[in-house]
Formats: structure tokens, sequence, C-alpha cells
């Protein structure tokens, strides 16, 4: 009865508080419209009176130091770039690796899909930029409207509740995840700057010690930290952009775990009845020994059943999504639109990136789609139709984070980079309200043959 009555106990009034905040962070939605505050507020600042205290606090100066042999001093914009966002690409990196063992891009046949129609959506939107500035002074940023943000995107499908199938977010998503693997290729082959070949071959000795400590067994979280470190501040010292560290790093973190789920089972089970029969009267814990050594074998078994790049994606994934993209929008996306538009959406640069995001990735996933599935190298999903793919190549156009990512490589800080950024905004939020109304119409599932 005792036990019951504390089932039935209030919680505290700490907790009552907290509630609210945990229910919202649990909502798919919930990354995106942080994402999305901090864009208005980066905006709204950076175009107000106050707009030389945005631009300041980015280029405020922080310098780490150990003594005399080491100093790294950058702008805080560059921390938030090289630096959080290294961790941002680390969990992009567990991702791919997760989805090439276990998930969506684990065989040709679930993978064919949503690569054909990546490949489609990077190519379409790499085209039409090029067309428009090759030879200007803008070609470098033909990887602006390559990728996809993922985080607008399924926030989007979230808002749309049921009438977006659980297959169509799967593919969205695996259709995101390759094209980050494009993108982080591209980012590497194609905006980097002079290789210093010292540090690259300190980073990929680094990089071999990683793989070594894999294949050794080894799968403390500390380890894999330390040298991550090194190996980013090699990169970043050699020209490489040091975000590739990141999904470097992650390529290393091993994926087995130690005990199969059946033996986990009957672990838990035994460990269990271990606890429930070192029972003296309801003491603490805190004072029995046997329940002590029972839950903390409990732990060992829980912690084994768990491969190392499961337990640090879950650990991660919220520190990203509601404290590192958010701090990235806000340093980002601020842009002074009287100064970026004298020139007028129509310039090359703005209107290259339009056109890239809202009519080159529905046309290229969706035509490249398509082709895949007419050609019987890929199967569409019988619970989504056409009408729904097209409708989320839309949401794919939503680029914003590596957009802005990639136009800071392409552009540095130059009057160039406001103008991709004006081309960023207004695609993600044409495609962003495009796509949803696309999707909010599709009510009826359609099954689509491969003769259809």
């Amino acid at each position: 009865m005792k036990q019951a009555l504390d089932l039935e106990r209030p919680p505290p009034a700490f907790a009552r508080i907290l509630r609210p905040f945990q229910e919202f962070v649990r909502l798919e939605a919930s990354g995106g419209i942080i994402l999305l505050a901090c864009t208005i507020v980066a905006l709204v600042w950076a175009n107000s009176p106050f707009a030389d205290s945005y631009v300041g606090l980015w280029q405020t100066r922080v310098t780490f130091n150990v003594g005399s042999v080491f100093e790294l001093s950058k702008p805080l914009l560059l921390w938030i770039n090289d630096g959080l966002m290294a961790i941002f690409f680390f969990v992009v990196g567990l991702e791919i690796k997760r989805e090439v063992l276990v998930g969506e891009l684990a065989s040709f046949r679930q993978a064919a899909l949503p690569i054909a129609a990546a490949i489609g959506g990077v190519a379409a939107p790499a085209i039409l930029y090029t067309l428009l500035n090759a030879g200007g002074e803008g070609a470098a940023g033909w990887g602006i409207p390559i990728a996809t943000d993922i985080a607008f995107a399924l926030g989007v499908m979230a808002l749309l509740g049921d009438r977006v199938p659980t297959s169509l977010k799967v593919f969205v998503t695996a259709l995101a995840i390759v094209d980050d693997i494009t993108a982080v290729l591209v980012i590497a082959l194609f905006y980097t700057a002079q290789i210093d070949w010292t540090s690259l071959l300190i980073g990929f000795a680094l990089l071999g010690a990683l793989v070594a400590a894999n294949r050794l067994g080894v799968r403390r979280p500390l380890i894999y930290a330390l040298l991550g470190i090194a190996l980013w501040v090699a990169f970043l010292k050699s020209g490489v952009h040091a975000t590739v560290a990141g999904v470097l790093l992650a390529m290393t973190i091993p994926a087995r775990n130690l005990i199969d789920p059946d033996d986990f089972l009957r672990r838990s089970r035994n460990y269990l009845d271990h606890f429930e029969a070192a029972s003296d009267g309801g003491a603490s814990v805190l004072v029995n020994q046997d329940r002590q050594a029972a839950v903390h074998a409990l732990e060992v078994a829980t912690e084994q059943v768990q491969a190392p790049l499961q337990r640090m994606e879950h650990a991660l994934h919220s520190w990203v999504a509601f404290f590192i993209m958010p701090v990235f929008a806000l340093a980002n996306a601020g842009v002074s639109l009287g100064d970026a538009t004298d020139a007028g959406v129509t310039n090359p640069i703005t209107l290259g990136v339009i056109l890239g995001l809202v009519i080159g990735k529905p046309l290229g996933i969706t035509a490249a789609s398509w082709l895949a599935v007419r050609a019987r190298i890929a199967d569409i999903p019988t619970d989504i139709g056409w009408k729904q793919l097209h409708g989320a190549s839309w949401l794919a156009g939503i680029g914003f984070t590596m957009s802005l990512f990639i136009a800071g490589l392409a552009f540095g800080e130059s009057q160039l980079l406001s103008m991709a950024k004006v081309g960023i905004l207004v695609a993600s939020l044409v495609a962003g309200v495009v796509g949803w109304v696309l999707l909010s119409r599709t009510r009826a599932v359609e099954v689509v043959s491969v003769e259809g």
C-alpha cells in the first residue's frame, strides 16, 4: 500500500516546472523551432541600431594557450564555425556510420532510392548555380545549395503529424545523410586552403592511433575525446577544414556491443532477482551492499549492450540540436538586409542560391528518384506516392545550416557572403512553405508500382 501511495504522490515543484520544457525537447520539431528563433533574433539584431554590437561580439578574440608551448587565438565566430561545428560534424559522422552499418544505407536495395535522390539533389542545384555564376566572382559558391538541413525538414514534417508516413521521414533522413556525406567531401576537396603537410601527417598518425584503439577494444569515451581534440588541432593547422576531423573521428568510434540482447536480458533478470532477494525491510540502497552490487552489475550490463557509437550519439544529440546549431545560426544568420540587397535579389549569387535550392533540389530529387524506380534500381515505399515524395523534395531545399557553413568557406567575410546569406534565407523559407503546403494536401495514401 505504501508503494502505491508513493507512486500517486505528486511530483516535486521543481519537477512540475521542468515538465513543460522536457515535453518540448521530446518534440521532433523543437530543434527546428529553436533554430528558427535564433535565426530571427540574428536578423533583427543585425538590422537594429545595435548592429555594431552583433558584429563586435562574434569578432571578439578568444585565446587558448598552454604556457608558451601552444597558443590558439581566433575570433569567437571561428571558434563556433571551426570548433562547435566540429562536434556537429562528429554527430553527423556517427549518424552516417550507424546508417551504413544497420540503417537505411546498410544494403544497396535499401539505399538505392535515397542515394539516387541525393545525387540528383546535389547535381541539379550545383549546375543551376554554376550556369549563373561560371567565371564570375561568385563561382566558388557552387557548393552552397547542395545540402539539406535535416532539422528543419523533419521539423516541418513533424508539424504535419500523421499526414507524413514514417517511411517518408526515413527517406528524407537517409537522403540528408547522403547529402551530408557529399557536403563533407566537397568541403575537404574544394574548400581547403593551402595544405601544411607536416600537420596533415600528424593528423593521419592520430587517426591511425584512433583506429588502433578501436581494433584493440578500447571503449572509454575519454580516450577518443583526447585523441579527437588532438586530431582536430592537427587538421586545423593543416589547412584542411577542421570540421572534417569530426567526421573522421566518428568513423573510428566502436559500433560493437560486448553482449547480445538475449545475454543482456538473462543477466538483467538475474541481477534484479539478486536485488529483490537482498531486501531488508526497505532500507536505503546506500546501506545495502548486496543491492548496491546488483545495481552496479546492472549498470555494467546496460553499458555493455550498447555500442559506444550509440551512447555518444544519444548523449550529444540534444547538445547539437538545442545548443550548437542554434548558436551557429545566431552567429551566422545575421545579415544586414539593406546592404545585402543593394545589388538586388537578382544578382547572380543570390539568384543562383535561390534557384539551386527551390528549383534544383525538388527537380533533381524527384527526377532522379523517378529514373531509379523506372530503371528498377530502386523501389519507392508502398505507403508513399510521388506527390508526397515531391513535397518532401521541396523540404530538402531547406539548406540553411550546411548552406550557411559552406557559404562562409566560399566567401569568407566579403560582401559576397551577405548576398549568399540572403539567397539561403529566402530559398529556405520558400522551400519550407511550399513543401508544407504540398504535403498538407496529400491526405490519401498512394500505392505506386514500378510500372506506374
